[in-house]
């Protein structure tokens, strides 16, 4: 993909930052078709999607989120696809 500017970008991907509940992409790859373990960290609204694509991070340096205790495990970030609620895709 070739971007002339950023809006190519914003009409590609909406990007979103989500903490993910998964120590790791693979396990995170693994769940394809499954629902997104996720806690919403905007203070502007939800920021999940049940239709579309985002990137999600997960954060192990944080240890605890709002009252949520977060796996241990690698610091990693994906591009996750979501249909229908369901993990359809997931790129690194």
């Amino acid at each position: 993909m070739v971007l002339k500017c950023q809006t190519d970008l914003i009409e590609e991907y909406i990007m979103t930052m989500l903490l993910t509940g998964y120590k790791s992409r693979k396990e995170l790859a693994a769940c394809i078709g499954q629902p997104l373990q996720y806690v919403e960290t905007s203070m502007f609204g939800d920021e999940f999607m049940a239709n579309g694509t985002f990137l999600a991070m997960h954060r192990p340096a944080l240890k605890e989120y709002d009252g949520i205790t977060l796996p241990k495990g690698r610091e990693f970030g994906a591009n996750i696809t979501m249909v229908n609620g369901l993990i359809a895709k997931v790129e690194g």
